[in-house]
């Protein structure tokens, strides 16, 4: 499983934005210049981003970008569900669009495996926000159990 590169960028673009002290909001193509993307791939990943409703335009149509929320309520779920649909590591664990025979009757008994371990990362993704990227947060000693987070 990869992550393809409009969440991988969608991150890095709305690092840029929450981190733009600009009142105006920071303009599309600073955010191309510093984070070295593709101004016509850029606009793909702002407009998912404005639909999904993380960023809006500052003022006017030509204005910077700002976010919509604070940085530490965005996660880096919510980032990814604005580009994918739901994650879902293997098809068995997306229920409603299985088409492992196997999966049907419980016959395959790595389905559990793979339903935790989704679920694992859909809840690590929802516990870290965009902040504590900003705040150089140590993520990796984040851990999930019961959807909480318990660091060590």
């Amino acid at each position: 499983m990869n992550i393809t590169t409009k969440p991988h960028y969608g991150i890095r673009v709305l690092l840029e934005i929450a981190k733009a002290s600009d009142t105006e909001g920071i303009l599309q193509k600073e955010i191309a210049i510093n984070q070295e993307l593709p101004n016509k791939y850029l606009d793909h990943i702002i407009r998912d981003l404005k639909a999904a409703n993380l960023v809006c335009n500052h003022g006017k149509k030509k204005s910077g970008y700002r976010l919509v929320l604070p940085a530490s309520e965005i996660t880096i779920y919510d980032i990814y569900c604005a580009f994918e649909p739901e994650l879902h590591l293997v098809n068995c664990t997306d229920c409603d669009n299985c088409t492992c025979p196997r999966s049907k009757d419980a016959l395959c008994e790595t389905q559990p495996l793979w339903r935790e371990l989704n679920s694992r990362m859909i809840s690590f993704m929802k516990l870290v926000s965009l902040q504590d990227l900003i705040d150089g947060k140590d993520i990796s000693k984040i851990r999930v159990y019961n959807d909480t987070e318990i660091l060590l």
